[in-house]
């Protein structure tokens, strides 16, 4: 039995050198290809520019796929209950809502839900910069990325209110503050 053994070390020994010997010499051929032959450093840089297009395409592809999914959600969300435009009943649908959506925002896969929630209380809140920088602060940056995503894909009349009073261009500053947010950058709305 081990004699079995002995040859099995052996075997499993003799393969793992073999091993590490191809890998070494691969790195050792690859690395001079790559200091001295220019039309395989050329095929490398094509090959990473490629790649990277393709990164960049699907990147582009799945924050359309993002825009219509919650361009879709917000629609059916505000057919299926819309905002009240009644001035007595702002500050009760404000409340509400912002208590809903607390509440949707501590349970992950609740994003969607708990940023059309606290889009309804920005709809109805006097002054959505200060309701957005505190958005920004307190909810979690998925569901922040979520109300972003709608106040460009369908800004409440207050917001756009405040864009077209104190930015130039109006929600073409709104779009132009999204496409920065919906790459990972989130930034504050000034005053």
């Amino acid at each position: 039995m081990s004699e079995q053994s002995g040859t099995f070390q052996r075997v499993l020994a003799i393969t793992s050198v073999t091993a590490v010997a191809a890998l070494a010499g691969y790195a050792v051929y690859f690395d001079h290809q790559r200091r001295n032959n220019p039309s395989f450093r050329k095929s490398l840089k094509r090959k990473l520019k490629k790649h990277a297009e393709e990164e960049k395409q699907e990147k582009e592809r799945a924050k359309q796929l993002k825009l219509a999914q919650v361009g879709e959600y917000l629609s059916a969300e505000l057919a299926k209950d819309p905002v009240s435009t009644d001035p007595a009943q702002r500050e009760t649908v404000f409340t509400t809502n912002v208590e809903l959506g607390e509440k949707l925002a501590s349970v992950p896969g609740n994003e969607l839900e708990a940023a059309s929630k606290f889009y309804k209380a920005l709809s109805v809140y006097p002054n959505p910069a200060d309701l957005l920088g505190i958005y920004q602060r307190s909810v979690p940056e998925a569901v922040y990325e979520y109300i972003v995503l709608m106040i460009a894909i369908m800004p409440p009349v207050n917001v756009s209110t405040f864009l077209s009073g104190s930015a130039q261009g109006g929600p073409a500053a709104m779009a132009q503050a999204v496409s920065g947010n919906a790459e990972g950058k989130v930034g504050e709305i000034d005053e």
